[in-house]
């Protein structure tokens, strides 16, 4: 959860800073300039009222009449094609502001149509972006498979260096037919593309808005509701393979928060081990865990009985095979070299044995090793009568 934290602080942070950056940037390239369209402006309106004798009223009048026929040059905003050209602005959530409803039914039908038109049109360019991934994914393998190169594995970098030029594939083409059709620059055009395909949607660049092409160019308006729809895919493809990856570490880091403290508890319910219920009358063993360390489990060295061993030997074969075996011996009984640093081996010594899950070992007699075979490295035998005398210097390890 801390990590979740500081990553989110982090964020906010840098968002801030990043908008301070852009409005100081703006600041310097677009103040000087609204000064001067705005001292342009008011020349032309003075030559305007004292050429035509207006007064302030009447060139208010004349404003808001011109600002009110703009969207009519396109023709009828209003009929099947222009409506559809809105709907799309609205669940793409482009809004151009070109055109907006009049009526108070026609607001209220669009809130209600963008509630239910936002959510269904973002999932169906989420998946239509997984599907595109999925499908340049297999032809770049066919591609690599074709040219013989050795490893036909698609990384991340092929699929992101796939994506970007394929965006910049799709604003180019936009540019280049919107320039044709608009009478745009292809710089003009080539940003109404970025406008409207990153869903911005200004509306200081608005196709399909001169001399009626609504009514009188349906190829033209049929291309351009396509374009739209289809760069759009392609922008949400690439935003899928880039963007939502990270947008979903906090969502990845809470679940595995939550799937280490379950596995924590569950090592902590574990801990208790219960040895076997037998004449040993051996007491249960605790041991704590901390967090992020593997669990500690703590055997004693079982105090056994000769009779009672050469008694269960027979019911004790089947669990062997189950565990690996070794025999504990005081070197100089065996003639074993000495080992390196002094160390006194008795019946009463726990040897510590570390692994990850909690168990119960059982008993193994001494005549059972010779059936299974001893311990790699020990020259003990269990038919040694040094060992029949030291019955109790056995340990069992694993």
């Amino acid at each position: 959860m801390k990590r979740q934290n500081l990553r989110t602080a982090a964020l906010i942070l840098c968002i801030f800073s990043y908008l301070l950056v852009g409005a100081a940037v703006f600041d310097a390239l677009e103040s000087e300039a609204e000064s001067g369209r705005k001292r342009l402006l008011e020349q032309k309106r003075g030559e305007l009222r004292r050429k035509y004798r207006f007064s302030a009223d009447d060139y208010r009048e004349l404003e808001r009449l011109v600002l009110q026929a703009e969207p009519h040059r396109a023709g009828r905003q209003w009929k099947f094609a222009g409506s559809f050209y809105f709907a799309i602005t609205v669940i793409t959530t482009i809004g151009y502001g070109h055109a907006a409803p009049g009526t108070d039914a026609g607001k209220v039908f669009c809130m209600f149509y963008a509630i239910l038109g936002i959510p269904l049109t973002l999932v169906m360019f989420q998946s239509l972006g997984e599907r595109m991934n999925t499908v340049v994914r297999l032809l770049l393998k066919k591609i690599k498979k074709c040219l013989g190169m050795r490893t036909t594995n698609v990384s991340m970098e092929n699929m992101v260096l796939v994506g970007f030029l394929s965006c910049m594939g799709t604003l180019c083409i936009g540019a280049a037919a919107f320039s044709y059709f608009e009478g745009w620059t292809f710089f003009h055009a080539y940003y109404y593309c970025f406008i409207t395909l990153t869903t911005i949607g200004f509306g200081d660049f608005v196709a399909l808005q001169k001399n009626e092409a609504l009514q009188k160019k349906p190829p033209y308006v049929a291309f351009s509701f396509m374009y739209i729809l289809v760069g759009l895919t392609v922008i949400g493809a690439f935003l899928n393979l880039v963007v939502l990856r990270f947008l979903t570490m906090n969502s990845e880091d809470e679940r595995r928060d939550a799937e280490e403290r379950a596995s924590l508890r569950r090592a902590q319910n574990n801990i208790h081990l219960k040895p076997k219920e037998d004449s040993r009358g051996s007491n249960a063993i605790f041991l704590p865990v901390e967090d992020r360390m593997s669990q500690i489990n703590l055997i004693p060295l079982i105090r056994e009985d000769a009779e009672r061993q050469r008694r269960q030997s027979a019911n004790s074969v089947a669990a062997v095979p189950s565990f690996c075996t070794c025999l504990c011996y005081r070197p100089q009984l065996c003639g074993s070299p000495a080992p390196s640093h002094p160390e006194t081996l008795s019946c009463h010594t726990n040897p510590v044995y570390y692994n990850s899950i909690s168990y119960k070992i059982d008993e193994v007699s001494l005549s059972t090793r010779g059936q299974t075979g001893s311990s790699p490295g020990s020259t003990l035998s269990s038919n040694s009568a040094r060992c029949r005398q030291h019955p109790r210097l056995r340990r069992k390890s694993i």
